[in-house]
């Protein structure tokens, strides 16, 4: 198994960036496809970015293409997300999750690991 430590959000003005970061350790992360999901306050949690085992192949939720880019370091056992043009819709406890498969996912339940969520909150 892996363990996920999600770390790097805060508090950010519209328009800001931040970089989120997600520490594995245990087993080989580079087997892991990774990915980041988010959570509103009232809200489903939902889909953000995936990434392939080994950076190869992101997928993107709509509401984030074009501002949100999902990265790897296998040599660092790390994943990122890098989010610019915030908006304060963006709000929400992100979670990094891993899934023993080499094929991407948009879907929650077919990841089997889950940090424990950082905080983003934009504010206007």
């Amino acid at each position: 198994q892996v363990q996920l430590v999600d770390t790097g959000g805060g508090l950010v003005q519209v328009g800001g960036s931040l970089r989120l970061s997600c520490a594995a350790s245990g087993r080989t992360f580079s087997i892991y496809t990774m990915g980041w999901f988010r959570q509103a306050p009232g809200k489903d949690r939902e889909f953000v970015a995936t990434i392939s085992p080994r950076g190869i192949t992101t997928y993107y939720a709509d509401s984030v293409k074009g501002r949100f880019t999902i990265s790897r370091d296998n040599a660092k056992n790390t994943l990122y997300l890098q989010m610019n043009s915030l908006k304060p819709e963006d709000t929400a406890v992100y979670y990094c999750a891993a899934r023993e498969s080499g094929l991407t996912s948009r879907q929650e339940n077919e990841y089997r690991y889950w940090g424990q969520g950082t905080q983003v909150t934009v504010s206007s």
